[in-house]
């Protein structure tokens, strides 16, 4: 095998490799998206668009040269010529052989580098998605502790509200008892003036009388002397 048949080679190795870590679940979706994020990564991806176009482009070249090996060694041209003699059939056989291995290298490396690519944007897409929907786990988790929050707060709200309801309503009945008494004693109050100056009116009405009384019984007594002193 040729030298740069035995760096695809290699490289097709590697990539069945990082096929395997990437599929079998080596580490979680979070982990790979912190690899993918390091800055060697970081650095090496400025230019990873660049790198890859090249790697496709040197693959397909290596993939077209196998597919010219082998339709070059497998045309009846050549069957006939190498039929002719042992060793020229036996060398042909073994160009298109090694032809036919070479296009399935190439093609192998070509199919898992743009396998490769994907997972490494499924993985990043699904490790941004959990991260999404952690997120939105704690803002909905977030949401309902404050929903619950403002819920106790509107019954210790309402139960305040039923206390100062039930308080006004004393306090109103307080106060129309405090008006009914307010009300009593004024009249009350009305009635003992009244009793008052009825009182006083009699008072100065028997003083009256007893005046009168005394002024007739002065009279009497100045009546009955005048007879006595003529005799």
């Amino acid at each position: 095998m040729s030298l740069q048949w035995t760096l695809i080679a290699t490289f097709l190795y590697v990539e069945i490799a990082v096929v395997l870590l990437l599929v079998l679940p080596v580490a979680s979706p979070q982990r790979w998206q912190k690899i993918f994020k390091s800055r060697f990564l970081n650095a090496l991806s400025r230019q990873a668009q660049v790198y890859f176009v090249v790697l496709l482009a040197v693959l397909v070249l290596f993939f077209l040269d196998a597919i010219r090996e082998m339709k070059k060694y497998s045309s009846p041209e050549q069957s006939d010529h190498a039929h002719t003699h042992l060793d020229a059939e036996m060398q042909v056989n073994m160009r298109l052989f090694r032809a036919q291995r070479n296009f399935y290298i190439s093609g192998f490396a070509l199919f898992l580098s743009l396998v490769i690519r994907r997972l490494v944007t499924l993985i990043s897409q699904q490790a941004t998605l959990l991260a999404q929907s952690e997120a939105a786990m704690r803002q909905a988790k977030s949401a309902t502790t404050t929903a619950q929050s403002l819920l106790a707060q509107n019954q210790t709200s309402a139960a305040q509200n039923d206390t100062n309801e039930a308080h006004d309503k004393e306090v109103n009945e307080l106060k129309e008892k405090l008006e009914d008494a307010e009300r009593a004693l004024t009249r009350e109050k009305k009635d003992k003036e009244a009793l008052k100056a009825q009182a006083e009116a009699t008072n100065t009405e028997y003083d009256r009388l007893n005046e009168e009384l005394r002024k007739l019984q002065r009279q009497l007594e100045a009546g009955s002397g005048e007879p006595k002193k003529d005799a």
